[in-house]
């Protein structure tokens, strides 16, 4: 009973009950992926993350837990801890921008504000500016709710040292994290319809239409497709790195709307094969960030939807 409890939910439902660790399992699945993810940016990881967290959880004697929940969410970050730490490096080592690894969302979370925005690529491009025990504290503190006291169990310090670090990692993101709110998802697929438009056809004066002044774009190609190697900022500049990308091109390109990491975005195909998938940051009627991940190596999710939850 290994890897198909983590990999295939539906597998385990059977017309027999499931033993009490399965069934415990099970229903925070989708919880516990989500804290993985927003502690490591990587689906593949959280997954790994899981698994270790599943061969950790059937030694556990359940007779002895109060919490279910707040147990396997311990767990898990701590295995998350330990695998940020290794990624730190690899990160280091990783050429040109590095962005999260993205995920197709179902279009409910763009409508859940709270699970948006603890999702989108421009809150976890800050994420990847805090250490690992401060991104630990503030994912599970803010986007979780979890309790002080679980916090300290999960991170292995005290709860005042995770009050003071909570602090401090609160503070470190509000100072970077997008001022303005992002728009209602109806609003956000507006704007991007415009946007691909304008990709779609090369309109230059299309993109300064839809594109904020001080637009950032960061692309990432992990060294195996070709991305810039640092971010595009200003409509001008971001527009003419686009159209000029696209018309060094023979291949035949199909943009399509979809929903990334709780925000309305876009998938790219050239030639009918998956290119990369673009996800959106838009404020006041206009594009303020765009994060298109082109490394092969990112993209093995993006066949179907991911199901998240933050309870």
């Amino acid at each position: 009973m290994g890897e198909p409890i983590v990999t295939q939910e539906d597998d385990m439902k059977s017309d027999h009950a499931a033993d009490p660790a399965t069934e415990a399992f099970v229903a925070h699945r989708n919880l516990l992926f989500t804290v993985a993810y927003e502690m490591l940016g990587s689906a593949a990881d959280a997954e790994d993350v899981l698994q270790e967290t599943w061969l950790r959880w059937v030694k556990v004697d359940l007779d002895q837990i109060r919490d279910r929940r707040a147990y396997l969410v311990r767990i898990a970050t701590r295995q998350s801890l330990n695998r940020l730490r290794t990624m730190t490096r690899r990160k280091e080592a990783y050429v040109g921008p590095w962005l999260p690894e993205p995920l197709l969302t179902a279009p409910d979370v763009a409508e859940d504000a709270e699970l948006a925005e603890s999702m989108s690529m421009a809150l976890m491009l800050v994420l990847e500016t805090l250490s690992p025990t401060e991104r630990a504290v503030f994912v599970l503190r803010e986007a979780f709710d979890v309790s002080y006291e679980e916090i300290a169990a999960a991170v292995g310090k005290s709860q005042a040292a995770v009050r003071q670090i909570a602090h401090r990692a609160r503070r470190h993101v509000d100072a970077r994290r997008p001022r303005a709110a992002a728009v209602p998802a109806s609003e956000g697929r507006a704007v991007l319809e415009s946007f691909r438009r304008a990709l779609e056809t090369g309109d230059l004066q299309g993109f300064l239409d839809v594109l904020a002044p001080d637009v950032v774009l960061v692309s990432d190609g992990g060294g195996v497709k070709q991305a810039a190697l640092r971010p595009v900022v200003g409509a001008q500049k971001v527009a003419r790195f686009i159209v000029g990308g696209t018309a060094r091109t023979e291949s035949a390109l199909a943009v399509g709307h979809t929903v990334v990491n709780g925000s309305p975005g876009l998938v790219l195909r050239l030639d009918g094969e998956l290119d990369g998938v673009m996800a959106a940051r838009v404020e006041d009627g206009r594009v303020t960030g765009l994060y298109y991940v082109r490394n092969p190596a990112k993209l093995t999710h993006v066949a179907g939807e991911t199901r998240l939850s933050l309870r």
